[in-house]
């Protein structure tokens, strides 16, 4: 639906796409995505996200709705679920929200959207996430009220998170703690970086076993910082296996994807109860283990 604005005359209007939502009634999400795809034009130039509209500004807002094949929801095994929450086994390849899906792509968010009465638009339900190529335990809130409950726990650090990598070489010492702060990477803005200005961010490892050019490991981020164990392993000298954004960009051992691995949770749900959650290894990260295994057993 095209729209047609004129900024009143000594308006403040602050960043554009903060403007359009608040102008449209539409999230700001929805409206980065119009702006990225050059569907927005302030005094017909195609306009970017920080401009900074005035008075007397024409703006055209005209979304171009995409024509996509459907695609089957995705499955989604369910570990745990009551009346406030669900967990599932999340599987790697699969998106956790639309922000990161392709076109045409069902999310987890999408796929859960009839589970949940939070009513967010963009990711209804979503407590937490995990990249697209990571696979493993993901909560999914059945109301707004219990996402903000759980979400509070995430932000206190309440929530206990154990995850299963394979990373190249062998980190010195086996078990240690990564204190490094992580920040958006200025020249790659999809990716996160090591900075002084960074925010802090803390990983515990572990190693579990070693094999020749690489090392199993368990690892508890105590902070949930964007591609934090993959850059906090990175930084340290040892990427994980598989990881071709902050790694070598050929995949070793037949992996499909960045051996990462959500394995365990233990949170307390809205009701009071404790869970602790645990999620096996997949088949495909199991038979490169079995692979590096088998000459040496």
């Amino acid at each position: 639906m095209r729209h047609e604005l004129t900024v009143p005359a000594g308006a403040a209007a602050g960043r554009l796409d903060v403007f359009l939502a608040t102008a449209l009634g539409e999230s700001r999400s929805a409206v980065q995505r119009w702006l990225k795809a050059g569907q927005v034009q302030v005094n017909g130039v195609v306009a970017r996200a920080s401009y900074e509209p005035v008075g007397g500004d024409q703006i055209v807002v005209e979304p171009v709705v995409a024509v996509v094949e459907s695609v089957a929801a995705p499955e989604l095994p369910i570990v745990y679920e009551d009346a406030d929450l669900l967990v599932i086994d999340k599987p790697a390849g699969i998106a956790v929200h639309g922000g990161n899906g392709r076109a045409g792509e069902s999310t987890v968010a999408e796929a859960l959207r009839g589970r949940t009465t939070d009513p967010d638009p963009d990711r209804p339900g979503i407590v937490h996430r995990l990249d697209r190529d990571t696979s493993g335990l993901l909560v999914v809130a059945k109301s707004a009220a219990a996402k903000v409950q759980l979400q509070e726990q995430w932000r206190e650090r309440r929530v206990a998170k154990t995850y299963l990598a394979l990373v190249v070489g062998r980190p010195q010492p086996a078990e240690a703690v990564i204190n490094l702060p992580l920040d958006r990477d200025p020249a790659h803005p999809t990716r996160r970086h090591v900075s002084p200005g960074g925010r802090p961010a803390t990983t515990r490892y572990r190693t579990l076993a070693e094999y020749p050019g690489y090392a199993y490991v368990e690892a508890r981020p105590e902070t949930g910082r964007t591609h934090q164990l993959r850059v906090h392993f990175a930084a340290i000298g040892h990427p994980i296996a598989g990881d071709t954004v902050y790694g070598p960009p050929k995949r070793p051992l037949g992996l499909k994807r960045q051996f990462l691995h959500a394995t365990a949770l233990s949170l307390v749900a809205p009701s009071g109860r404790r869970l602790e959650l645990h999620s096996p290894l997949p088949a495909d990260l199991s038979t490169v283990l079995s692979q590096l295994e088998g000459p040496y057993n």
